[in-house]
């Protein structure tokens, strides 16, 4: 295995507490969306994460299209997108806080010098800027090293399409076995997966240790080598990617 000289973070339930805050704002505008088309289900915010978790918003959309056969034109999609992004990042700014641990580790990592650092998210760029200005982790990234599939690319996407993963490792310089990802969400593994970038999966931003040993299981399942309860784990864990 090559050495690993770059670590990718994904952002949201990762490195900041960000998915239920943002679910609130998606579910608001998710219902009024079903309203419009005439689609009686509504959904809560949880209820939305459980079944979109590690997507954006536009992916989200296209998949309740799919689920309900509706078709918003591509104007008014691109005005939903726009009206989502302002939602949650008036959310983030306010109530944003970082994973518990993740913070210091980031630290020890920005000191130590011997890892790049990037983040690598699904979510927008503007919302994944405000995510790590809230909490103080911008000044851990290079600012050309913070990646959007729903901005970034020359054809937005969302995980777990592994192109925003191929195009952050381009942009840095990087080949994919020489990157490890930290992902906390089935859609963000199989991104990183496909991208042939090993990954450290962390699931202590789920509620409860029955939710967490489930999620443990699942990306195991789906290639993932070690998973972290607590960002502590950290070093533990790299040390054991790095040893395959």
């Amino acid at each position: 295995m090559p050495k690993i000289t770059e670590i990718l973070f994904d952002c949201d339930n990762t490195l900041v507490l960000s998915e239920e805050l943002a679910f609130e704002a998606c579910a608001d505008l998710a219902n009024e969306i079903l309203a419009k088309y005439n689609i009686p289900d509504r959904y809560t915010g949880p209820e939305l994460l459980n079944d979109f978790v590690g997507q954006n918003f536009r992916g989200m959309v296209v998949n309740l299209q799919k689920k309900f056969d509706f078709t918003i034109p591509g104007p008014e999609m691109e005005k939903y997108v726009s009206m989502e992004e302002d939602r949650v990042i008036a959310k983030l700014q306010r109530d944003a806080k970082p994973c518990v641990g993740c913070s210091e580790e980031l630290d020890k990592l920005y000191k130590a010098k011997k890892y790049g650092m990037a983040v690598v998210s699904s979510s927008a760029l503007r919302r994944v800027q405000a995510s790590i200005d809230k909490v103080d982790q911008a000044k851990y990234f290079p600012k050309d090293h913070i990646f959007s599939a729903a901005t970034s690319l020359p054809t937005p996407t969302t995980k777990p399409d592994p192109a925003i993963y191929l195009h952050a490792c381009e942009v840095i310089g990087k080949k994919p076995g020489e990157c490890v990802a930290v992902e906390d969400s089935k859609s963000g593994t199989l991104s990183a997966v496909r991208a042939g970038i090993p990954v450290i999966g962390y699931v202590g931003s789920y509620s409860g240790s029955e939710k967490q040993k489930e999620m443990t299981e699942t990306l195991k399942g789906l290639g993932v080598g070690v998973v972290m309860q607590n960002w502590h784990e950290f070093p533990q864990c790299l040390e054991a990617i790095e040893k395959q």
